[in-house]
């Protein structure tokens, strides 16, 4: 008997109901982690639309717009997956622009984007208010890192398997699953995972093999 997936728009749905059981007043940040190549911007998308669905604001980033220079990521090397683990993101710009200021609340602004990952220079800051109830829901590896502990009231990791991850990169990047390229991200994952443990710390685990029946995991089936 084949076992029941649910749609997708249905586990968008639960997960916007229980967030919102835990939270309906306030700035509220979610964070959307995973491994490269996961769903996790798409995940995230789907989120915000359903809570725009429902009538609540909401704001949206990804850490991808927040890198650091070129010739900082790649100071380990272009292949290093502990370069990119360690050096690509610019974690106290993303607090300081983004995250302190969304908590803050009232006239504070804040910014969304703040490095052109294309032309690797920094963006020009397009600086936003939001009312005093607002979730931001941000898309992103490494969520869980030290610098970003207490960030998220709620946080998601999803899962996929290895082969759909690398089939994902090699549709969307053009980057085949044998490469040092492809490798640096994996190994890169392995470290924040060994360091970070973001599996554990988050409160909902999804299963996105197949993004159009992702699937909740439940601590009795890891």
């Amino acid at each position: 008997m084949a076992r029941w997936a649910p749609l997708r728009r249905d586990v968008i749905a639960a997960t916007v109901d229980e967030i919102l059981g835990n939270y309906r007043r306030g700035r509220i940040a979610i964070g959307v982690d995973g491994r490269t190549a996961s769903g996790k911007s798409m995940f995230a998308d789907d989120l915000a639309r359903e809570f725009e669905r429902r009538g609540y604001a909401t704001a949206r980033a990804s850490l991808d717009d927040f890198l650091r220079p070129a010739e900082e990521r790649y100071a380990r090397g272009r292949y290093s997956p502990e370069g990119y683990y360690r050096d690509a993101y610019a974690y106290d710009v993303f607090r300081r622009v983004l995250i302190e200021p969304f908590r803050l609340g009232g006239s504070a602004a804040f910014v969304t984007a703040a490095h052109d990952r294309v032309r690797d220079t920094p963006i020009e800051p397009k600086w936003r208010t939001g009312p005093e109830d607002i979730f931001l829901i941000v898309d992103g590896g490494f969520l869980d890192r030290q610098e970003l502990r207490g960030v998220w009231n709620y946080a998601i990791w999803l899962d996929a398997d290895a082969e759909v991850r690398a089939e994902r990169l090699r549709s969307r990047d053009g980057i085949e699953p044998d490469s040092e390229l492809a490798a640096r991200y994996e190994r890169a994952h392995d470290l924040y995972e060994r360091d970070a443990h973001p599996r554990e710390a988050a409160i909902a685990l999804i299963d996105n093999t197949d993004p159009e029946h992702p699937r909740r995991i439940f601590a009795d089936a890891c």
